[in-house]
């Protein structure tokens, strides 16, 4: 390649990377004269490339938003980062699969051949977790208005379809008013679409499945965007979806503990997802898990068909007791006395079984059924293998009214 054509490559990759490039520092980058700089720039212009120039102090050179897209440069990298991004599309539930192939090749052919090959050559299959039910499609045009509603910071207003199947539903059933939120952040999670939002009418955060929201138009005023419980939106929606309310911002589940199990270390972490497990001896091993409350957490330790001692903390020693005394009641059809210990969960945060429709926290796991307000209406029992070990955290998730 002839040293001016290289020298061009680089100069629009330099301008791609950034948004404005002082003209010293890119005669510098290239080893070259400023005066050089601003021919190369010309040439690109001639190109088709919508360079603009911006004055000041450090003066320089922007890659402006062009009408028409001239040829694409892309190193190795981001070649096969877009390739792969395009590929897994379908796993995103965003209902582009169809887009993102015909993206796909589009771009294919404005890359040069070296690169064309490189990405044939990479094929992936997504491949998505076995659920009982297929995760809803979200229409692309439902994205972009939420997205555009959370750029511009305002107020949205929008239906909330009923979890309930319309036979479900009282037919003198009054339609419930038009939701009134500031969305904050649109997040995806396990193959779904949630809207992190204020809700101004019941004053506090909730997070909505995008599948069932149709906006309204036009949308409110702008507002100030509020301070988000534990300040990181990751961390605030994982600990959501442990049943925690997430204002600590770790994301972590808020009942931990730690036991000894008489199982060999590989045996138990290939169904611990979630947790940590140590090598003790050859049939013995130490488990730290967490879970939405104790008796779920010792619930989920149950499951592994091995002898238990727990080493701490002392809540969950308590509901291994509670779980004890009602699987011997019912065991042997007698009601569990009502002398029992009630070991109580931790309080989940917009959790309202009496309330399924309304829309709070309307969070779903992977596994589907389980979770601190019980199974969800209309959940089919999951049916359990049967192996030594069959414990996985992700099953003990909150999985809040549908």
């Amino acid at each position: 390649m002839p040293k001016t054509s290289a020298r061009l490559l680089s100069l629009l990759s330099l301008l791609q990377a950034r948004r404005d490039w002082p003209g010293a520092l890119l005669a510098e980058r290239l080893d070259i004269s400023p005066r050089t700089v601003r021919r190369d720039v010309d040439r690109l212009r001639e190109l088709g490339y919508p360079i603009v120039a911006f004055k000041g102090p450090d003066g320089g050179y922007r890659l402006d938003a062009g009408t028409e897209l001239p040829p694409l440069l892309f190193d190795d990298e981001q070649a096969v980062a877009l390739a792969v991004a395009l590929q897994i599309a379908a796993t995103t539930g965003a209902g582009i699969e169809d887009a993102a192939v015909r993206a796909l090749n589009t771009v294919r052919q404005v890359m040069p051949a070296r690169l064309r090959r490189r990405i044939d050559t990479l094929q992936v299959t997504a491949v998505e977790r076995p659920a009982i039910r297929p995760h809803p499609q979200v229409d692309s045009g439902v994205l972009v208005a939420l997205s555009a509603a959370v750029h511009a910071r305002e107020v949205l207003r929008f239906d909330y379809a009923p979890a309930s199947p319309p036979e479900a539903i009282d037919d003198d059933r009054t339609p419930s008013p038009p939701r009134r939120v500031q969305p904050h952040h649109l997040v995806t999670w396990g193959g779904r679409w949630y809207l992190v939002a204020w809700d101004l009418d019941r004053e506090e955060w909730r997070t909505f499945r995008v599948d069932r929201i149709t906006p309204r138009t036009p949308t409110g005023p702008r507002f100030t965007p509020r301070e988000l419980p534990g300040g990181e939106v990751a961390a605030f929606v994982a600990g959501r979806f442990r049943g925690s309310d997430g204002s600590d911002g770790s994301g972590d589940w808020p009942c931990r503990g730690e036991v000894l199990l008489d199982l060999p270390a590989a045996a138990v972490s290939r169904y611990t997802r979630d947790g940590f497990v140590e090598e003790l001896g050859p049939n013995r091993c130490r488990l730290a898990l967490g879970s939405w409350s104790w008796p779920g957490l010792a619930a989920t330790i149950g499951r592994f068909d091995a002898d238990i001692e727990v080493v701490g903390p002392t809540e969950l020693k308590d509901a291994f007791a509670h779980l004890a005394r009602r699987y011997a009641a019912a065991a042997t059809d007698a009601p569990a006395t009502s002398a029992a210990t009630t070991v109580t969960p931790p309080a989940v945060a917009a959790v309202r079984p009496d309330r399924p429709d309304d829309g709070g926290d309307d969070l779903e796991n992977d596994q589907g059924g389980h979770g601190p307000v019980g199974r969800a209406r209309g959940a089919k029992p999951v049916k359990e293998p049967t192996p030594v070990s069959t414990a996985s955290p992700a099953s003990t998730s909150p999985d809040e009214h549908r």
